[in-house]
């Protein structure tokens, strides 16, 4: 299920921390990474997943 988590995450990062950790502070954080740049967003939500 984490395959799938990160492949979702690497389409729209917000939505692969979201399905993790639901809405909390991680989330908040992957949408301002996300949106200062894409990349950081990835980063961040590949990170969650795989930390969790």
């Amino acid at each position: 299920m984490d395959i799938l988590r990160i492949l979702i995450s690497v389409l729209l990062p917000p939505l692969g921390v979201f399905l993790k950790v639901g809405i909390g502070g991680a989330f908040w954080l992957n949408i301002l990474l996300t949106l200062l740049g894409y990349l950081p967003g990835v980063i961040h939500a590949v990170y969650i997943i795989a930390k969790r």
